[in-house]
């Protein structure tokens, strides 16, 4: 990120909206909240605003004061000249011109503020622009390092994935040519001796998967009239289907390693 002095200097003559007025920039912390600086920040802005808000409504009541002032005093100026009323029009007309000083005193004061009011408003909101851009870039930069961490880690993932469908198909027609050799050579009854023995290891892993109900009735396939393109069984019991999105299983013609 360059300098902030980089910035400052272009933002010098940009009009930026206040960020606090709109709810965007609230929900930019949402999910982890403002951190210090940028409530601090906030904070200070409200006040300017509070405080810009504060002294409108004084100016706009004083005006309204002294209009009401200026009509008196028209009123008691006629009066001065009505018999025995014009010592007290004459007093009540002094006591509004000095209100009215004090009014244009604090109306003077309250229009100083309010040029310098702006100008220290839009220095707060682009310090607090530069804080929410630096909060927001340092979360994007955590995202997108953590976004390709886990791309690499699902790439991986799919590479293990595919190696180990074709070392589960290779084991279980290994296993299947061991098993099916075994009967051939010691018979079925002597086999069923041996499974009783060897009870530790489930030989229903080495079945066909069941058919589902469609494909038991004839329906699997069938919408469109065309028969089953699966190919028949191979001498070792496995079956390859054409166009199958599994990787194609590769056995040796007799392997009987299990590692």
């Amino acid at each position: 990120m360059a300098e902030d002095k980089d910035f400052r200097v272009f933002l010098q003559n940009k009009k930026i909206p206040v960020c606090i007025l709109d709810q965007k920039w609230h929900r930019l912390f949402a999910l982890k909240g403002k951190p210090e600086n940028v409530a601090a920040c906030e904070q200070e802005l409200n006040e300017l605003l509070k405080k810009q808000g504060q002294l409108n409504n004084e100016i706009r009541e004083l005006k309204k004061l002294k209009s009401k002032l200026m009509g008196n005093i028209v009123e008691n100026m006629e009066g001065t000249h009505a018999e025995n009323a014009g010592r007290i029009s004459s007093k009540k007309l002094d006591e509004d011109k000095r209100l009215i000083d004090d009014i244009n005193a604090k109306l003077e004061a309250h229009e100083d503020e309010m040029l310098e009011l702006p100008r220290e408003i839009d220095r707060v909101n682009k310090e607090l622009m530069l804080l929410t851009v630096e909060y927001c870039y340092g979360n994007l930069r955590c995202n997108v390092k953590e976004i390709r961490e886990i791309t690499d880690w699902i790439t991986q993932v799919r590479i293990d994935l595919k190696k180990n469908i074709i070392k589960k198909q290779n084991r279980e027609i290994n296993s299947r040519q061991i098993y099916a050799y075994m009967h051939d050579l010691f018979g079925a009854e002597m086999m069923d001796v041996f499974d009783l023995d060897h009870d530790d290891i489930d030989l229903r892993i080495l079945e066909p998967p069941k058919k589902k109900p469609e494909e038991a009735n004839g329906q699997s396939g069938s919408e469109n009239g065309k028969q089953s393109t699966q190919s028949p069984a191979a001498p070792d019991g496995s079956v390859k289907a054409k166009g199958g999105g599994e990787p194609e299983e590769k056995p040796g013609k007799e392997n009987f390693e299990t590692t």
